[in-house]
């Protein structure tokens, strides 16, 4: 049957009661998301956020709707929901490309753990998205892929470096996506995109199967347009695994009930919001004053719904992130570990991509990671960083038990998302771009960012709350109190 309601903005709660109502099928909404992928981002605006598209996916819709029908039941918590994936995380049935022209052919052998979770669970990967080159840039510029469009202004760029998963959740081109982070590569993108994007405590989620930037900070998470269908996906994909020794997170963490149950009666009365506009932009430059705008009419809606908010203050804030950013340091040693144990793939190291010219041109990131130590010991700082970023996480919990705070409220980045022109121009590089995702992300604390508002020109921005680590629930929780007051995402017109 042909899906007789529109799917923009569908939730995997509506799908599902739609699928038990007989409404539509598994098979129909995947019929819709690829026709939509086939207008949206093959032709029209040409989006270009997906790499590749499944050719199981309808007839993995098609086993889940026989199984429905015999047994009534939804096979799990993500039936039928179809997902699109960053290409930077492993999958069977699909290629993965890492966002790199050197990847060749590659198809990995098994699922990553993240994707296993998912796939037990119900859900159909409908397709892999774009990435810079290993995930190496605030932008979408890719080697293997070229630029992904923003769908709120086609001259821009969705932000990176979960470009591909970001511009498709955006424009509905799928229910949910998955992205990773490691200096913000969910939450900037998300901001830029009018998305929810999450970020958890590292090793929360198992990063096997994932390629590896700066190992301590690296997570995949979700990237939806509700605060409810990123909760559904944290609690398939959270839990230990021994491919992935990080996990022990997980165990610590553990959480006797599912993370959904934070969101039952969440409220803004009574919590208490820090307010860090250190990380505010500059007010004289007109993008920045537009995005300091949004988050103010946003700060102040929450206030008038009953959160207290207290401005605060981090010591030599600039300072500690740039002294604890461990991308020049230990990312080559990481990212080389990661491709070595996959011949398959092609790719020596970072170091033969630089030599042999097989990465994008704007990937200034990359280049300094080369140009950096092989090792990490190899940095005569590498110490000292690792005890700055200790004092870093004592300072900033220290602020917020003084203040009894419920979370540190800023804007995701300081300016709207940037035009390719600007990218292309130099006017900004990731080097230079001024996001303030990298903080929570240095610190080890899970963040989330929900859709602020837009811009007057209608460009969206992302309002982040960051928590102390292992504070997952009670973050949630206050995402959704917040997103039901704000009520900030708006569809793009594409």
């Amino acid at each position: 049957m042909a899906i007789e309601r529109p799917i923009e903005e569908l939730t995997i709660a509506q799908a599902h009661a739609a699928f038990v109502r007989g409404e539509f099928t598994a098979e129909d909404l995947v019929s819709a998301y690829l026709d939509r992928i086939e207008r949206i981002d093959r032709s029209g605006p040409e989006l270009n956020s997906l790499i590749s598209v499944s050719q199981s996916a309808l007839e993995e819709a098609r086993r889940l709707d026989r199984e429905l029908a015999e047994t009534g039941r939804l096979v799990g918590p993500l039936h039928g929901v179809p997902i699109v994936v960053k290409d930077q995380i492993e999958t069977a049935d699909l290629p993965t490309t890492f966002g790199s022209i050197a990847s060749g052919d590659y198809q990995p052998e098994q699922d990553a753990t993240a994707v296993a979770k998912l796939r037990d669970a119900g859900a159909i990967i409908l397709g892999k998205t774009t990435l810079p080159d290993f995930a190496t840039s605030w932008f979408s510029t890719s080697s293997r892929s070229g630029v992904t469009k923003n769908p709120y202004d086609l001259t821009r760029d969705p932000g990176g470096s979960s470009s591909g998963t970001a511009a498709a959740v955006a424009a509905n081109l799928a229910l949910v996506g998955v992205g990773e982070d490691t200096g913000g590569s969910i939450r900037l993108p998300a901001s830029f995109c009018g998305l929810v994007g999450l970020r958890v405590t590292p090793g929360l989620i198992s990063r096997a199967g994932m390629s590896s930037l700066v190992k301590p900070q690296d997570t995949s998470g979700p990237m939806t347009r509700t605060v409810d269908d990123a909760v559904r996906l944290l609690d398939v994909m959270v839990g230990y695994d021994e491919g992935d020794d990080y996990t022990a997170a997980a165990v610590i963490g553990r959480q006797e009930k599912p993370y959904a149950d934070a969101l039952q009666n969440a409220t803004l009365s009574g919590k208490r919001i820090g307010v860090l506009r250190q990380a505010f932009g500059d007010g004289s430059d007109p993008d920045g004053a537009k995005v300091n705008k949004t988050v103010e009419l946003a700060l102040s809606a929450l206030s008038d719904a009953g959160a207290e908010l207290i401005d605060i203050t981090i010591d030599n804030l600039d300072d500690q992130v740039g002294f604890t950013s461990l991308y020049t340091t230990r990312s080559q040693s990481d990212m080389n570990d990661f491709v070595s144990a996959r011949p398959a793939a092609g790719i020596p190291s970072m170091r033969h991509l630089i030599e042999t010219k097989q990465y994008h041109e704007k990937l200034d990131l990359l280049e300094a990671i080369v140009a950096g130590p092989d090792q990490p010991t190899d940095d005569p700082h590498y110490v000292e960083r690792l005890l700055a970023q200790t004092a870093f996480q004592r300072q900033v919990i220290g602020i917020m038990a003084k203040n009894e705070l419920d979370a540190i409220a800023f804007p995701d980045a300081k300016l709207p998302a940037p035009t390719r022109e600007d990218i292309f121009a130099d006017r900004w590089t990731c080097l230079t771009y001024p996001t303030n995702t990298v903080i929570a992300s240095q610190l080890l604390f899970p963040a989330i960012t929900i859709p602020a508002g837009q811009t007057a020109d209608g460009l969206p921005v992302g309002l982040e709350f960051m928590a102390v680590p292992y504070g997952e629930r009670a973050l949630l929780a206050l995402a959704a109190a917040s997103e039901a007051t704000l009520q900030g995402r708006t569809a793009p017109a594409v």
